[in-house]
């Protein structure tokens, strides 16, 4: 796909009525739009993949050391975070970017497409940033950059949190905002709140989707054995048959959502994505292996959805006279949107933004670690519309794919928003 990039024009950023230091915070934005553009570009360039952030968090860290922030550097393996305090007190704000790419070869006709490649479950594989997380990482060391220079004129601390492996760690290894938590991050730092946003190809370059409550789900995976007992085809008797058994569990176990759990509450999901078992057409294996995720937006159905799947999946196998092991892998929870912080910034967006584009979006079934982060402190998390306009955003290549685009007309307003949610909730909750 090729694309038209024209010179990034520098514009007069009016960020509404909030802090008294509003003024500079524009004046600093103006200054500091076009090195986004560039921080961006560079670390398009230059993707790497979760937990292998090592470059990435290089360039980070000397940006926010230049600053004169106080920079810790290798958090959760390659996390980089950075303390702003301000000259008067207040709380502190957590701001939070993710810095991973995806094994994903990039199909985008950009001067600064990715060529990287690299060794991923043992395939040669590309990289790219099909996620926007460079954009997420560049408009985070803008707000660094204009936030530091009003230091003075802060009523609190700024927690900037650069964090490893979004899309899960390595096989075998931890990783990501579970880890940054686990490590002690917010124990050490103490934020009162935490901020964090997502470019998105489903909405028009500049548009803030928001939701309240829950906005992405929990993801998680499930894996099942079931256990027959090998035979010829031809006499399926003389046998325990795990294949049939496997179909009537991913039948069976359908009926959890639709009959036995109040979807009143919220949707939920139980999808089976693997099926493997058997290895000659007349042989009846010994064993069959279902592999599926599970997706939720009610921490207390989740728990019951893990506790109906293994009742269910047993039961329907010794039913045939098989047996099942059942094996849950809690991945991330819920994502939830405080409601009183949401309600409290969005005035702070549409300043941001514009009073029309700043929409409720539906709940994404997709899943977000900033989870963790919004289980430890009150949260909220937006997304930053990216497609340009012309383009349909429900036609436009999604995020996680080759042919991904960002219209990097969208970072300023980006960058804007996420520097002004930070300085309103500062002002908002200063110690008089």
């Amino acid at each position: 796909m090729k694309r038209v990039f024209l010179p990034f024009a520098l514009g007069t950023a009016l960020l509404g009525a909030g802090p008294a230091t509003a003024a500079d915070a524009d004046q600093l934005l103006n200054k500091t739009e076009s090195k986004v553009i560039e921080w961006r570009r560079h670390i398009h360039r230059n993707p790497e993949l979760g937990n292998r952030e090592f470059e990435t968090a290089k360039y980070i860290a000397s940006h926010l050391k230049s600053l004169g922030m106080q920079v810790e550097t290798g958090v959760a393996h390659t996390g980089v975070v950075a303390l702003l305090k301000g000259g008067k007190p207040g709380p502190t704000v957590a701001l939070r970017a993710d810095m991973d790419a995806l094994p994903v070869s990039e199909r985008v006709d950009v001067p600064f497409a990715s060529k990287v490649k690299t060794t991923y479950n043992g395939e040669e594989v590309g990289v790219m940033h099909a996620c926007g997380h460079d954009t997420h990482v560049a408009m985070l060391m803008g707000a660094a950059e204009i936030l530091a220079g009003m230091r003075e004129q802060l009523h609190g601390n700024v927690l900037f949190v650069f964090q490893p492996a979004e899309e899960g760690a390595p096989d075998g290894e931890e990783g990501g905002a579970a880890l940054m938590l686990k490590e002690g991050l917010f124990k050490k730092y103490k934020p009162d709140v935490a901020f964090g946003q997502h470019v998105t190809s489903n909405l028009p370059a500049g548009v803030i989707g928001y939701r309240t409550g829950p906005l992405m789900a929990s993801s998680d995976e499930f894996r099942i054995t079931v256990h027959g007992r090998q035979t010829h085809g031809s006499r399926p008797w003389g046998g325990v048959d795990p294949i049939t058994t496997a179909a009537q569990i991913v039948l069976g176990t359908q009926t959890i959502i639709s009959r036995q759990i109040d979807i009143t509450r919220e949707p939920a999901v139980v999808s089976f994505g693997k099926i493997d078992g058997g290895v000659r057409n007349n042989i009846i294996p010994d064993s069959v292996f279902l592999n599926g995720t599970i997706r939720n937006f009610d921490m207390d159905n989740r728990r019951q959805i893990f506790e109906k799947l293994q009742t269910t999946v047993k039961h329907i196998a010794e039913s045939a006279g098989a047996r099942a092991e059942v094996e849950i892998l809690e991945g991330y929870p819920v994502t939830v949107n405080d409601p009183a912080l949401t309600q409290a910034v969005l005035p702070t967006l549409r300043a941001a933004a514009g009073e029309k584009r700043v929409i409720e979006v539906p709940k994404i079934t997709g899943a977000e670690d900033f989870s963790y982060f919004a289980n430890e402190v009150p949260g909220f998390y937006y997304f930053l519309g990216v497609t340009p306009a012309g383009e349909d955003p429900a036609t436009a290549a999604s995020n996680h794919s080759p042919e991904f685009y960002v219209d990097e007309s969208a970072l300023k307003v980006g960058t804007r928003a996420i520097t002004q949610l930070a300085l309103d909730y500062m002002d908002n909750h200063k110690t008089l």
